[in-house]
């Protein structure tokens, strides 16, 4: 954290003497999305009108991203600034405390939708819940941050970010109301897709062998999870006793799936799945996606509708 606090410091330095040097010369409002959901929500509410841009780039980790003094620029530029709060957002806090953000829209995700804390799932190495005790005995309740996985949180931002477009750039606001209420639709259509199969499934438990950020995706739709680390843990090696549990529980529940997220390199569950005889595959999360997904213009809808298919066979 010092390293990163250091970090932020010798950017502040470089942009004041610099800030004046890169410019966002479009027309359009400059809109800075810090990851791909917030990013697709936003292009499709804006179309061509609104100049919008991610922050992370496509194919990298988002809880190992760390900025450089040009995306600190352009995060300064930015008209209409997204980002999703929580612990691995505390850098963005930093950042805005010590820029003009007066001419600045900013939504912070977290405080859209309604929050939960960040839990110890049954599973979870004890270093996890070792780390949450500590976080409550110091009144430092850690919330989790990935509210986007709900199709109806989805709506929420959704909506605020299409306020906030309508607000500053009225002149197309009719046109921003339009692509909004065509969009939420999608979303609606979404998330009656996954009520489906979740209350046609013979099964409502998810084996997670990774970093498990679907707590708000579970909730909305009943699901139980079990999983061997919470959404953003910085720990990704499982100890034997992590292991231990996910194979016994599969095995326990006759579970055909076990799931990974995007950007791991599923060892885990690879290691269960030669346990048991289940089937590994990929839940997306939406944090981010890889440059070929990002140049073939893939979306939320997408990778949410490959989602619903994976529920089918680890459910069915």
């Amino acid at each position: 954290m010092n390293r990163l606090k250091y970090f932020l410091c010798g950017i502040m330095l470089f942009l004041c003497g610099c800030s004046t040097s890169v410019q966002n010369t479009d027309d359009r409002p400059y809109v800075m999305t810090t990851i791909f959901s917030s990013y697709d929500f936003a292009r499709q509410i804006a179309g061509d009108k609104v100049n919008v841009n991610l922050l992370l780039p496509p194919g990298s980790e988002a809880h190992s991203f760390e900025p450089s003094p040009k995306d600190i620029i352009n995060i300064q530029n930015a008209d209409l600034f997204i980002y999703t709060g929580g612990k691995s957002d505390s850098w963005i806090d930093d950042i805005l405390s010590t820029i003009d953000t007066g001419n600045m829209e900013i939504i912070r995700l977290m405080d859209v939708c309604e929050t939960v804390e960040e839990e110890l799932i049954e599973g979870m190495q004890e270093t996890d819940h070792n780390h949450n005790e500590e976080a409550h005995e110091e009144n430092d309740t850690e919330y989790d941050e990935h509210v986007w996985t709900s199709p109806k949180n989805a709506v929420l931002i959704t909506q605020a970010i299409s306020d906030a477009l309508c607000e500053s750039d009225v002149a197309n606001a009719d046109y921003y109301k339009e692509n909004t209420e065509n969009y939420i639709n999608q979303l609606n259509e979404l998330d009656n897709s996954f009520r489906e199969v979740v209350n046609s499934a013979k099964r409502d438990t998810l084996i997670f062998a990774d970093r498990f950020p679907f707590r708000y995706f579970a909730d909305e739709y009943g699901l139980k999870y079990y999983a061997a680390f919470p959404g953003c843990a910085e720990e990704t090696e499982a100890d034997i006793s992590t292991v231990t549990f996910l194979i016994d529980k599969v095995r326990e529940e006759n579970i055909p799936v076990v799931f990974y997220i995007e950007f791991s390199n599923h060892k885990l569950a690879d290691a269960v799945s030669e346990e048991t005889g289940a089937k590994t595959m990929l839940l997306h999360s939406c944090h981010n996606v890889t440059k070929e997904e990002f140049d073939q213009g893939v979306t939320y809808i997408d990778l949410m509708n490959n989602n619903i298919e994976a529920l089918k066979e680890a459910l069915y």
